[in-house]
Order: structure tokens, then C-alpha cells, then sequence
């Protein structure tokens, strides 16, 4: 016994310096290394490089034995190979890691990075001295990085000593909704949160949080917030605003929306400004509104045969634009057949931004084949889902009746009838006393 409790003691102690080593987790990330190529000015188009690039990635600083337990393999340049360290755990997230043998891999992309002064005004003040910190002489890099499915986009500015291959993250902001979809009218929430290490000069210093809208070449201030000196900047937005507290106790800079519009859909940009860094990150805001359906005219008048009704379906109030119309017919039995998508419309488009279109269809009973009616269905697909609006189409005078107009005319030939009995009575008894009348006048 004393022998196997020995024995479970070591295999404890193997397997947590083994995972200690291996970095708590931390993927092992493949990256590309991008950089303008030398020997080329600047201008619009400037040549760039790329090179596959490796991260080993911890949450503590390496040390000699977990640098040798590391093996990097052949086909990558030793000088695209890093190790670095990350104390958040940022790119330790599960969406950085996806199962051993997986085809889909996280994206991720790395770049030399000038530490330089900002200027915007509401990160100015944190670059006041015109002086730049020794703290900035060292090798920068910026990483950003996608995870699997969407759950993940971050971006981090590195620093390591000049000629390093070991950097350590010193700024890190991350979305864990990297793709938000609303219905119309509802509050959104935006996520952004930044890290700063606190062994960095730069830890204390202040801070500033933009965040940016553009869409299609268009783009405005939504909200800027000077962190230094306790302010925000005047913007022409209204209904956006940030949590305060979480800002400052949490790094909490999601963006809240009061009440999604159409105008909102588009890609929101966090940045985060210390002194002389910066990071950010994108998120993208879809709008989904579907449409409300109506058919007219309502209800349905009666149809004969060899007339041609004309119907309208008018799907409004939906975005975004793109919309499949459609006719559906049900007959009596129930058997469901497409109509097309009969004559549809342009799209017309509301103050408040949301999308009308209609869609107007002939009805010939003798061309349709719909027999004695049935159920006349309007279809709208769209990104919101599928709308239906239905309405009951009766045809009139169509040999072979049914057992309902069978009845019917039975009901009606007895209602015939008795009115007609009913008025031979009455001429009959009229008759009769006239007939007595002149006899009693003739004795």
C-alpha cells in the first residue's frame, strides 16, 4: 500500500508539471506574419509579404525547461517562431483551440507594430509630453485573431526586448459577439472589453475608448469616451451609451444601443487608446425585421367562371431588403400546389427604413384548374424567417356540385315550394269567396 500511494504521488506531480508546462491549455496558434515589403515607398499600394508564423502561447513567463520541452517544426523560419505570454489568457479561449484533427482553424495574423501618438482628440491628453518613454525602444507586434464560429474576435499589441522572440502582451481587447443580429426596436448590446498589464509603464496612465460605425463607405462617431480626464466627446448619436463602472472595474467597453433601427445595421469599431498604443476590434450589427403580410382584397368575392379575379399580397415593414414572394393554392382535399410568384413589385422603402413589396396574381379558375376554390396562400421568405398570410377563395357554377351545394339547393327548392303552395292557397281561398259573394248578390 505504501508502495501504490508512492507511485500516485508521483503520477500526480508528473501530470500537473506536465500541463504547467504545456501552458494551462493555450493553443499552439498558426498565424501569418504580414509586412510591407522592403526596398518599396509608400503609396496606395504597397507590396506586402507573408510568412507562416507560430505562437506558443502561456499564461506565465517561459523558462528554460519549458522553452526545451517545446519542439517547432521544420517547415516554419526560426524567426517566425514566438513565444509569448499572455497573463489575461486571452488567446487561451476554446475558440483558439479546436479539436486535434480539425479542418476549420482560427485565423489569426501578425504585424510589426509603431507605437505612435494619437490623434483623435479625446486620446490626445495621453500623449501630452513630447517625449518618447524608453519603455518604447523594443519590438512591437499587433496579433489579431478569429475563432471557430464566429465566438471570438481580439486584437493585441505585443511587446518584446529588441532581437526577442519572447513577447508579452501588454494590450488586449477582444468581442466575444463578433456577429449580432436584432429585430427592430429591441436593446442591443455590443461587446468589447480590453485588458492592460499591470506591470506595464503604460498600466495607470489613462485610457480612451472609441467606438466607430461604418457601412459602405460611410461612417460616423457613435460614442468616444476621454478616460484621463473623465468626459465624453459630443457626437451626434443618440441612444448609445456605456457602462461606466464596468469600465473602469472590469474593462467593460460594450457598446449599448437602446433601441435597435434600421440605420444601426453595419460594422461597429472598438478601439481602445493608451499611451501611444492602440487596439481594436469589429462587430457586426445585422437588423432583422420580417414582414407583415396582407391580402387584398378582403375577403375574397366570389369567383365565376371565365372571370379573372385579381389578388394582391403587400408584405411590408421588413428588413433588410431581400425578399422571395410566392403563391401557394390548397384545394378542398388539401393538396397544396404552387401559383409562382405572380407579377412582383420594386422595393419601396419607409421613413424609419424598413422595406414594402407586393406582389399582385390573376386568378382564372378555367387556367388554374381550381376547381370549386380552396385556400389561396401568400409565401414571404426572408433572413426573419417565413410569413404565410391565407384567404378562402370560393368558385361558383362549376359542374359536378359538391354534398354542401347539394343541400343547399335542396333547402332552396323546398324554400320554392312552400312559397309557392303558399300563394296557390292564398289565390285559391281569394277564389272561393268571390265565388260566394256573387252567389248570395244573384238569390
Amino acid at each position: 500500500m505504501p508502495e501504490i500511494s508512492t507511485i500516485y504521488k508521483i503520477s500526480v506531480i508528473a501530470f500537473t508539471l506536465f500541463f504547467g508546462a504545456s501552458g494551462s491549455g493555450c493553443p499552439v496558434l498558426e498565424c501569418w506574419f504580414v509586412q510591407e515589403k522592403p526596398g518599396h515607398g509608400g503609396g496606395f499600394s504597397v507590396p506586402m509579404s507573408q510568412e507562416k508564423s507560430l505562437m506558443f502561447i502561456r499564461t506565465e513567463a517561459y523558462s528554460e525547461e519549458s522553452l526545451s520541452a517545446l519542439h517547432p517544426p521544420a517547415d516554419i523560419s526560426p524567426s517566425r517562431i514566438y513565444y509569448m505570454t499572455d497573463p489575461a489568457g486571452t488567446f487561451c479561449s476554446a475558440a483558439l483551440n479546436p479539436p486535434k484533427g480539425s479542418v476549420n482553424k482560427p485565423k489569426c495574423e501578425i504585424n510589426p507594430f509603431m507605437p505612435h501618438a494619437s490623434m483623435v482628440r479625446w486620446a490626445s491628453a495621453l500623449t501630452d509630453s513630447a517625449q518618447s518613454p524608453v519603455y518604447l525602444q523594443a519590438d512591437w507586434f499587433s496579433v489579431a485573431a478569429q475563432g471557430l464560429d464566429e465566438q471570438l474576435t481580439l486584437s493585441n499589441i505585443m511587446r518584446a526586448p529588441s532581437a526577442s522572440k519572447e513577447p508579452q502582451v501588454i494590450l488586449s481587447v477582444s468581442s466575444k459577439t463578433p456577429v449580432v443580429r436584432s429585430r427592430l426596436g429591441e436593446p442591443v448590446l455590443l461587446d468589447c472589453g480590453f485588458w492592460v498589464d499591470a506591470s506595464s509603464p503604460v498600466h495607470g496612465s489613462g485610457f480612451s475608448v472609441e467606438w466607430r460605425y461604418q457601412f459602405r463607405g460611410e461612417g460616423r462617431l457613435v460614442l468616444a469616451y476621454d478616460g484621463k480626464n473623465d468626459r465624453f466627446a459630443e457626437t451626434s448619436e443618440t441612444g448609445a451609451d456605456i457602462n461606466i463602472t464596468g469600465l473602469y472595474e472590469k474593462g467593460n467597453a460594450s457598446l449599448i444601443l437602446e433601441e435597435s433601427q434600421v440605420r444601426h445595421s453595419g460594422t461597429y469599431i472598438c478601439t481602445v487608446y493608451l499611451p501611444h498604443l492602440l487596439a481594436q476590434v469589429a462587430v457586426d450589427l445585422e437588423i432583422v425585421e420580417p414582414p407583415s403580410l396582407s391580402i387584398y382584397p378582403s375577403p375574397l368575392p366570389l369567383l365565376v367562371p371565365g372571370q379573372v379575379l385579381v389578388v394582391q399580397c403587400e408584405a411590408s415593414g421588413f428588413a433588410p431588403h431581400t425578399l422571395d414572394l410566392s403563391w401557394e393554392f390548397s384545394d378542398a382535399d388539401g393538396t397544396s400546389r404552387s401559383l409562382g410568384q405572380g407579377s412582383v413589385t420594386g422595393h419601396r422603402q419607409a421613413s424609419d427604413g424598413t422595406f414594402s413589396q407586393s406582389s399582385r396574381l390573376e386568378l382564372d379558375s378555367g387556367k388554374l384548374g381550381l376547381g370549386r376554390g380552396g385556400e389561396v396562400t401568400c409565401v414571404a421568405k426572408h433572413d426573419g424567417g417565413t410569413r404565410r398570410a391565407a384567404a378562402t377563395l370560393s368558385v361558383i357554377g362549376v359542374s359536378a356540385p359538391s354534398i354542401e351545394d347539394s343541400m343547399a339547393m335542396v333547402a332552396v327548392a323546398l324554400v320554392l315550394y312552400g312559397l309557392i303552395k303558399f300563394l296557390s292557397w292564398t289565390l285559391s281561398s281569394s277564389d272561393s269567396s268571390e265565388t260566394e259573394s256573387k252567389d248570395k248578390k244573384e238569390k
